[in-house]
């Protein structure tokens, strides 16, 4: 009898916890979706405090719909500002914790019913980890091709551009990856780039990078660079760096604002490959322009040129940075 108990229990629960899915989804304002008539737009925002400004040009973009924050852990902190900041039907917080939950069709069913996406910040390896190549990577990518908006802040700005840092070879406890070390050797293992996780077209060829002035991370983001091309991915990549408490606001046409109290950010070209990136060698790289765009300014990604902004240059030469700027300033 206690036996024929026991295995009703563990037949109970089994069922109880196949009914019990891995994702967390939680709604606020209207439970019924609306369609409603949206315009593209991306909110680059470079992490730290958030910005009212951002959320609100997604709200506006999405027409008054459905908004979605995507995370892979955390909780639901953003519904209730999202909500008091802008008029939407929802607000909603879906969080996808690891590649089954990915595989659900009801987690890519949420994201295409939403009108505006932003994926927030946390760990990017995470997002490469357990979203690429599941129904969530073809939601997202189908949410950009319909015309919808699309922001991220932190990590979720990290995975917005072709190319991406992945932090995949970061350990829980490891310090940030410094300037300092990739520039030393660009080919330690914790210098992961990826590519094509998201497909927005005024992001290709474009690295996109956070945290930039405040954690001095522009040695490291040229390393990137460096690696993109040495590596045969890209005769000319480009890179959007934003400061922390800073966001480039892009229309869909390619005109962008720069908002925020942060050191806003750094639109990154070059004009040839480095000089040396190989393995146990500091990096040498030279002729690398940077428009440096303050709060206030303008940057047009399809002509790659700014106003309100300062343009300066910036060589690598053996692991070093020297600047064209006024007592060689990096940024």
């Amino acid at each position: 009898m206690i036996r024929s108990q026991i295995l009703v229990a563990i037949v109970l629960l089994s069922s109880a916890l196949a009914q019990n899915p891995g994702y967390k989804y939680i709604r606020i304002g209207s439970s019924t979706d609306v369609t409603t008539k949206t315009t593209a737009g991306y909110a680059l925002m470079g992490g730290g405090d958030d910005l009212d400004d951002a959320f609100k040009f997604l709200c506006e973009k999405s027409g008054g719909g459905d908004f979605l924050v995507l995370r892979a852990a955390g909780d639901d902190d953003y519904n209730d500002y999202i909500n008091k900041l802008c008029k939407v039907n929802s607000v909603a917080t879906l969080i996808i914790p690891d590649r089954d939950s990915a595989a659900d069709p009801k987690v890519a069913d949420i994201i295409r019913h939403a009108e505006a996406v932003f994926i927030a910040g946390g760990d990017q390896a995470h997002y490469i980890n357990w979203w690429t190549a599941t129904p969530v990577q073809d939601a997202l990518n189908d949410h950009i091709a319909a015309g919808k908006p699309i922001g991220g802040t932190s990590a979720g700005l990290a995975v917005m551009g072709q190319y991406i840092y992945s932090a995949q070879g970061d350990a829980p406890d490891d310090d940030d990856l410094a300037s300092s070390q990739t520039m030393a050797n660009p080919y330690i293992p914790r210098v992961t780039v990826r590519r094509d996780f998201l497909k927005i077209n005024l992001l290709q060829n474009t690295l996109t990078d956070t945290h930039f002035a405040k954690r001095d991370r522009m040695g490291r983001s040229l390393t990137f660079v460096a690696r993109i091309m040495k590596d045969g991915w890209s005769p000319g990549p480009r890179e959007i760096a934003v400061d922390e408490k800073s966001a480039v606001l892009v229309e869909r046409n390619g005109k962008a604002r720069v908002t925020g109290s942060g050191k806003g950010a750094y639109f990154i070209s070059v004009r040839g490959g480095p000089k040396v990136c190989r393995e146990n060698t500091p990096l040498s790289f030279r002729d690398i322009t940077v428009y440096r765009a303050p709060m206030g300014s303008a940057f047009d990604l399809r002509d790659w040129r700014g106003k309100g902004g300062v343009s300066y240059s910036l060589s690598v030469v053996e692991g070093k940075i020297q600047s064209t700027q006024a007592g060689g300033q990096v940024y």
